[in-house]
């Protein structure tokens, strides 16, 4: 099981996070000193992809080693990754929408467990998972070490 400490994670969840400060009574943003304080908006993290599901990475490297900080949306209808597992743990917040996740290697999108906004989630290392969206996209916050690599195992049917 890899661990990451409470520092590293609190900065890749700050990181994540950070909004504008607005100062009391005006209507524009305080500014502040990018040596400090770096962030994006909403509207300006760029989601890419293709298929059912897009990314953008917003710290570290997945591809590398170390801490790095993942954006997912799985967009409705249906989408689904299929039985995999990933080398190191991956803790993942639920920010939107309804995130279904299932474990082992039979793949049942219609067993699977509805994870809603707010929900924590830990998908431990070497353990084989599979998730996406059913009826609305759903946006999720992937927190790990890298290599994020998924290796992908045979179904069971």
């Amino acid at each position: 099981m890899t661990l990451i400490s409470r520092r590293d994670a609190a900065i890749a969840i700050g990181a994540a996070f950070s909004t504008r400060m607005l100062v009391p009574g005006s209507a524009s943003a305080a500014e502040l000193d990018p040596k400090a304080v770096i962030y994006k908006l909403p509207d300006q993290i760029e989601l890419t992809g293709t298929g059912g599901a897009r990314n953008a990475v917003l710290a570290g490297d997945p591809n590398g080693t170390g801490l790095y900080v993942v954006m997912n949306r799985w967009l409705k209808g249906n989408n689904f990754s299929k039985p995999h597992f990933h080398a190191n743990d991956r803790f993942i917040t639920v920010l939107q929408g309804t995130w279904w996740v299932g474990s082992g290697r039979k793949w049942e999108p219609n067993n699977t467990v509805p994870m809603r906004p707010g929900t924590f989630v830990t998908h431990f290392g070497g353990q084989v998972h599979w998730d996406g969206a059913k009826d609305e996209d759903a946006t999720i916050l992937i927190v790990g070490m890298g290599p994020a690599a998924s290796t992908r195992v045979d179904e069971e049917k």
